[in-house]
């Protein structure tokens, strides 16, 4: 055939095609560049509706699709402490299409024995916010700072009553961290959630209880509860006068900072074309004025981080968190089991 005429054909069959979809599902342009996303992504929350994770996810998304041109359409899934979306997001195929919403507890399924799915086999697009815990007691309480409450524990080992929310959970880590530290034990009082045992609290029925600051914030407004730690490296704006705990007591630092994290994932394999937009899309999202509004009044701190910053973070979470809970005989299988070193002492 005539090299013309083979150019003719060429560009009859070929010109008409305005994208040419891959398999796994991005669309390149004729010029070879990147229209993902071509059509709408799916969001799976890993927790129910009315919860952080729930709240943070549905306040980012619409702010994610002005950068993607596409809408993020979100949907609870629940069940197995997060596992089930994991599972369910993992079983899809990694296109950028379904995006994994969820909070730091599958950074401990190894070690609590819940879910063979880690961190490792998703890609991080964005961690969006952590959570700072604080120790709250009723307002008429004896004790106005955590050394004090420490100090009446060393005398009075396993008498104070202290609420949590089970293993893993927010309170039973701080928990874990003041054994670890300070070498005081309480008598633990599980509740179905911080709500509940913040109700409890109030009752008389428990004498103390770490929270996320976002739970405990209208209580500590109307002056209900009283804060006597913030367990990070500074002060906090809800209660400024508060010390942190690192500040009272410098011991505590190599544990610090902690707390309960929000961010979004994709199935590791997902082109890095679709990665890069995600991030691009996320990364002023979480910086928007909007976001970054919110997330102070949810009495958590932004994070933004995407790439090797959000995988080195979700790597020290898990230390600090799998070896405080294995020390407190919490764990079902060594963190040594999974490779995960102890954390370093600063």
């Amino acid at each position: 055939m005539h090299a013309t005429t083979a150019s003719r054909l060429l560009r009859v069959f070929l010109v008409p095609a305005l994208v040419i979809t891959l398999a796994w599902g991005v669309a390149i342009g004729p010029s070879g560049a990147q229209v993902y996303p071509e059509r709408s992504i799916t969001g799976i929350i890993q927790w129910g509706a009315g919860g952080a994770t729930d709240r943070v996810s549905r306040r980012v998304a619409p702010l994610a699709e002005r950068g993607l041109g596409q809408r993020i359409v979100l949907s609870n899934m629940t069940g197995a402490t997060g596992a089930v979306a994991m599972q369910y997001v993992f079983d899809q195929r990694a296109d950028g299409y379904t995006l994994l919403l969820a909070a730091e507890n599958p950074a401990l399924y190894g070690v609590l024995d819940i879910s063979p799915r880690t961190f490792d086999e998703f890609e991080p697009i964005n961690l969006f916010a952590r959570s700072i815990p604080v120790v709250v007691v009723r307002r008429d309480a004896k004790w106005r700072y955590l050394t004090e409450l420490i100090q009446e524990a060393k005398s009075h080992p396993g008498q104070i009553k202290a609420g949590s929310t089970g293993p893993g959970g927010l309170p039973f880590v701080v928990g874990a961290m003041m054994t670890a530290v300070s070498g005081v034990r309480f008598n633990s009082i599980p509740f179905d959630g911080e709500g509940p045992g913040m109700t409890a609290l109030l009752g008389g029925h428990v004498d103390f209880m770490a929270v996320g600051l976002a739970a405990a914030a209208e209580h500590i407004r109307a002056e209900r509860l009283r804060v006597i730690a913030v367990v990070d490296l500074a002060p906090v704006d809800i209660v400024p006068a508060t010390p942190a705990l690192g500040q009272m007591m410098p011991e505590y630092r190599a544990y610090l900072p902690w707390g309960p994290f929000y961010g979004a994932w994709v199935k590791k394999g997902t082109p890095a074309p679709a990665v890069r937009r995600l991030v691009d899309a996320f990364r002023p999202a979480v910086a928007s004025e909007d976001f970054t509004e919110f997330i102070g009044l949810m009495g958590s701190t932004p994070l933004n981080l995407s790439g090797e910053e959000a995988v080195r973070f979700v790597k020290q979470w898990q230390s600090v968190t799998a070896w405080l809970l294995h020390d407190a005989k919490a764990t079902q299988k060594s963190p040594e089991q999974f490779g995960i070193p102890r954390p370093a002492r600063r």
